[in-house]
């Protein structure tokens, strides 16, 4: 299932049932799993690294996958991509390798969705089920966890971390951590409410979003410290899994949460 039109490097490893579809090139190591397809004019690996790609992913014209970094430091050295299962990744996406510095891999989860004209940087960590809408850009090192959501036309610095269930609203431009759960707009982004829509729609327990919705609050609109606002939001509220995620997530900050 390669089109004669395609270009494949001799060290490329195809999965059963892949497709190439015309006018692809495929350069150096790269691994594609079984089921994954690729649209037209696909650009995959580099002469550097190497790129695997899961299974059961649709990648679609014009998206340059598994390119080098884009850092002055980059000395050619043989860093990596990995992407996981059963993404959609659309027209012209970039997602490129890792750096030695970074720990040397890029990796995308499974099951996300990252829309048109999207780059995903060097080093940068993406869990499963996040949504990444169009024209957002990515700097390097940063991390996404599972079943965020964030709307077009986004920029998020380097090194930031953006929290489980949190919605980032469109044309935001994020700077600080964004905690789990909560929703973020604005630019510099700051977290303006609770998702609760989100984490409903997750089957999350609705005693549980209360509490993340009480804690949340105290984060945002309480004039006490940080330190001190965790120490009350502990002692006023049922622990949870969702809740100690909360506040571990804010404890491992090192950037600063946006509040």
């Amino acid at each position: 299932m390669i089109h004669p039109s395609s270009i494949v490097s001799k060290e490329a490893v195809i999965g059963e049932g892949a497709v190439i579809g015309p006018f692809c090139v495929i350069r150096g190591k790269v691994r594609i799993g079984p089921g994954t397809i690729l649209e037209s004019h696909v650009s995959i690996g580099n002469e550097f690294g190497s790129t695997e790609i899961g299974a059961k992913n649709r990648i679609s014209a014009g998206a340059v996958i598994g390119g080098p970094p884009q850092d002055l430091k980059y000395k050619g050295e043989p860093t990596q991509l990995i992407v996981g299962d059963e993404n959609i990744i659309r027209e012209c996406v970039t997602l490129n390798n890792g750096t030695p510095g970074g720990g040397g891999i890029t990796r995308i989860g499974n099951q996300n969705l990252i829309m048109a004209y999207s780059h995903v940087a060097h080093d940068c960590q993406i869990q499963d089920r996040v949504v990444i809408a169009n024209s957002c850009q990515l700097a390097g090192h940063v991390e996404i966890e599972s079943d965020v959501k964030i709307g077009g036309v986004c920029c998020v610095s380097q090194f930031i971390r953006l929290g489980r269930h949190c919605y980032i609203a469109g044309d935001s431009t994020i700077n600080k951590d964004i905690i789990p759960f909560s929703i973020a707009q604005g630019k510099y982004a700051v977290v303006r409410a609770t998702n609760k829509i989100g984490m409903d729609r997750a089957g999350i327990a609705k005693t549980t979003i209360e509490g993340i919705h009480r804690a949340i609050r105290s984060i945002i609109k309480g004039s006490d410290t940080l330190e001190v606002t965790m120490q009350k939001i502990r002692s006023e509220n049922e622990s949870t899994p969702e809740l100690e995620h909360l506040l571990k997530f804010i404890e491992l900050s090192e950037r600063g949460i946006a509040r």
